[in-house]
């Protein structure tokens, strides 16, 4: 992916927004009164557009991986490429990948468009994020739009990097745990165990967690202690999942809002409400919102 030397810039008040449209539509940092509530782009990674390095980047035409490459719907098999190496999988769909373009801006929104005509990958699609910044927050809205001749299962979502601090805690409440497959595959849902709920907070995890969270409340609270703040989660409820990643040998770690479960392309059950999969006939949308909202450990939140 080629590098971009520019930044996009959005702000209101203490809270300070940066874009880099051109390595995959992604947010280069959230800082709320000097601080970083998001794993901050390097200035490297921004040199050499290394997408893996951004604070968010969107997932779309669908999120996480695609077993097998393959997968079946509407009486044909869909092919899709390996995008990650080493990974042999497909993973997030296209749309990190891309540059998008900037359709709007001011001093405290913007609007970001991607268009994807059928050609390597067998869709074609229209996405486009609003950034919109206020005194309270963030928001993201993030519209999908199939442009193809024949009926798909879609999903999106977002995909912010936290810095791992050692006294970090999240909470969220989730209804079902996906268990982990090689390759990083999701498999069967199971009830929550209490040994895996973050409903009461928790620290991170000592092992590793690669697992989607099914049945979401849409809300998740990040807090960094060692900062001084913390960070609130607030989606739409089309985001049924919350993906959920902390390896102990990575500086990072991931809570990701998505609408279909990890997986769900692979098992097929397209009218399964659970599985959180849309189909989208040719100029069909769907859209939806996730809100980050910061605010002060000081004041006892």
């Amino acid at each position: 992916m080629a590098a971009i030397s520019e930044l996009l810039s959005i702000g209101s008040g203490a809270l300070e927004v940066a874009l880099v449209p051109q390595i995959g539509g992604s947010v280069s940092s959230l800082r709320w009164r000097g601080i970083d509530l998001m794993r901050r782009l390097s200035e490297d990674d921004r040199r050499s557009g290394n997408v893996l390095g951004v604070a968010m980047f969107p997932m779309t035409p669908y999120a996480n991986r695609i077993a097998g490459n393959a997968f079946d719907f509407g009486a044909r098999r869909w092919q899709v490429l390996p995008n990650n190496p080493p990974e042999k999988f497909n993973v997030h769909g296209s749309g990190w990948q891309h540059a998008w373009d900037v359709t709007g801006a001011g001093a405290a929104n913007a609007t970001l468009s991607l268009d994807i005509a059928a050609g390597a990958e067998p869709y074609s699609y229209r996405a486009t994020q609003a950034f919109a910044v206020s005194d309270e927050g963030l928001s993201v809205t993030m519209t999908l739009t199939s442009t193809g001749p024949v009926a798909m299962p879609f999903g999106f979502g977002l995909h912010p990097w936290f810095d791992r601090d050692p006294d970090v805690t999240v909470q969220f409440n989730a209804r079902r745990f996906y268990l982990e497959e090689p390759d990083g595959i999701s498999g069967d849902p199971v009830t929550l165990p209490p040994e895996l709920d973050f409903a009461e907070g928790r620290p991170l995890p000592g092992g590793w967690r690669n697992n989607d969270y099914g049945g979401w409340g849409g809300e998740a609270t990040l807090r960094f202690p060692a900062r001084g703040a913390g960070l609130h989660m607030r989606a739409d409820p089309i985001f049924k999942h919350l993906m959920f990643y902390a390896d102990p040998a990575k500086p990072y770690f991931c809570v990701e809002p998505q609408t279909n479960a990890s997986g769900a392309f692979n098992r097929g059950r397209w009218d399964d409400a659970d599985e959180g999969v849309i189909v989208l006939a040719q100029g069909e949308s769907a859209a939806g919102t996730v809100c980050f909202t910061p605010f002060s450990l000081e004041a006892g939140a």
